[in-house]
C-alpha cells in the first residue's frame, strides 16, 4: 500500500475516533475541510507541514499518520517513497512509526543543497534528536541557531517553531528521532 493511502485511511480512522465533522477537524487543524477530504480520498499528496497540522490538530504523533501495523517482533523496514517539501529539496523518509509504549518515532531526512523545511511547533514535551550523517546544516531552534556537520548530534526542545536548511555543497543526510515526554 502506498503511503497516501496509509495516510488517507488513517487521517479518516483518527478523526472519526475523535467523532469530529470535517469542518470541526479543520477547524481544529488549521487544514480546509476540503483539503482534508481529499486527503481522506488519498486524492492527494499532502505537504509536511500539513500533515504536522493534522497530527497537532488530532494531538497526535506525525506517524501516527503513516503507520501500518507490525506483528512482527522484528521489523525490517525498506525504504519507501518520501514526504517532500520545499520543491522536493527536503525530503522525509518515515522509518519507526510512533509506539506508545516507546514513546518515540523515527526519520531519515535527506536535504538537497539550498533546501530548508521551517517546521511547527510540535506537542508540548516533544524532543528531537538529530545526527548529521553527511553534509553541513544549520538548525534553528526558536531564536538560536545551531552550525552541525558530518557526524555532529542535536537535542532540543522541539515543542517551539524550529528549522533545518542545507548550508554546504551536495545533499546533507541525518537521522531524526523525535520523543514525546508524557
Amino acid at each position: 500500500m502506498d503511503v497516501n493511502n496509509i495516510i488517507a485511511l488513517n487521517a479518516k480512522a483518527l478523526r472519526e475516533q475523535r467523532r469530529l465533522t470535517l469542518d470541526a477537524a479543520a477547524e481544529a487543524t488549521g487544514v480546509s475541510r476540503s483539503m482534508l477530504a481529499q486527503i481522506e480520498k488519498g486524492d492527494v499528496n499532502p505537504t509536511i507541514s500539513v500533515l504536522w497540522k493534522i497530527a497537532n490538530g488530532y494531538k497526535v504523533s506525525f506517524t501516527a499518520l503513516m503507520e501500518q501495523p507490525q506483528e512482527a517482533s522484528v521489523a525490517v523496514l525498506h525504504s519507501g517513497e518520501p514526504l517532500a517539501e520545499d520543491g522536493g529539496c527536503y525530503l522525509n523518509y518515515p522509518a519507526f512509526a510512533f509506539d506508545e509504549a516507546k514513546g518515540f518515532e523515527t526519520y531519515r531526512i535527506v536535504i538537497k543543497e539550498g533546501g530548508s523545511l521551517q517546521a511547527q511547533a510540535h506537542l508540548k514535551g516533544a524532543e528531537e534528536y538529530i545526527t548529521v550523517f553527511s553534509g553541513s546544516v544549520k538548525i534553528t531552534v526558536g531564536s538560536e541557531v545551531y552550525s552541525l556537520n558530518a557526524g555532529d548530534s542535536i537535542r532540543f526542545k522541539a515543542d517551539v517553531p524550529h528549522a533545518y536548511a542545507n548550508t554546504g555543497a551536495g545533499e546533507a543526510q541525518m537521522a531524526m528521532l523525535i520523543y514525546y515526554n508524557r
